[in-house]
């Protein structure tokens, strides 16, 4: 990926509270996710998931690339992530903190330059520096008709 090439995707109601992720990728299949019951089905993972998939995936490739610009050869790495959703002093659900363990299938020893690749690994994951520093969503809402119902409407009139 380069600097500043726009992500997108789309997402598309399905259910009650299932969308399906068309991620505008040519061979990646578009996934589907649910919120669990009692909202909706729980076929497949809900935002709160995929948060913390996203963490954990994005720490543990950090970590493979950074051993791999060393030289190493590690074996299949495993991330554990976790978290507890509370409610805020609003009462609202949310994952004030994240655990993510990741496990080498070697021993510490096994690898070159293991104390620098600790030291600056985490600084190189989008995920997870984007989530720490709080990352800015601005959300606006469109009608059938493409009227704005939510939203700056000084970029639709060209300020």
């Amino acid at each position: 990926m380069s600097a500043g090439e726009e992500i997108r995707l789309t997402l598309t109601q399905e259910g009650a509270y299932s969308f399906r992720l068309d991620f505008h990728e040519h061979g990646v299949a578009d996934l589907l996710t649910d919120e669990p019951t009692p909202l909706g089905e729980g076929r497949g993972p809900n935002p709160s998931r995929l948060l913390l998939a996203s963490l954990g995936n994005c720490l543990a490739a950090s970590l493979v690339f950074a051993m791999r610009k060393f030289n190493n050869q590690p074996g299949a790495l495993r991330a554990e992530v976790s978290a507890r959703m509370v409610r805020n002093d609003a009462g609202r659900w949310r994952i004030p903190r994240a655990q993510v363990q990741l496990h080498l299938a070697e021993g510490g020893g096994a690898h070159q330059h293991l104390e620098r690749i600790l030291e600056q690994f985490e600084a190189f994951c989008v995920v997870t520096q984007s989530v720490r520093d709080g990352i800015a969503v601005d959300v606006s809402v469109h009608d059938a008709d493409g009227n704005m119902l939510l939203g700056d409407k000084s970029f639709e009139a060209g300020a």
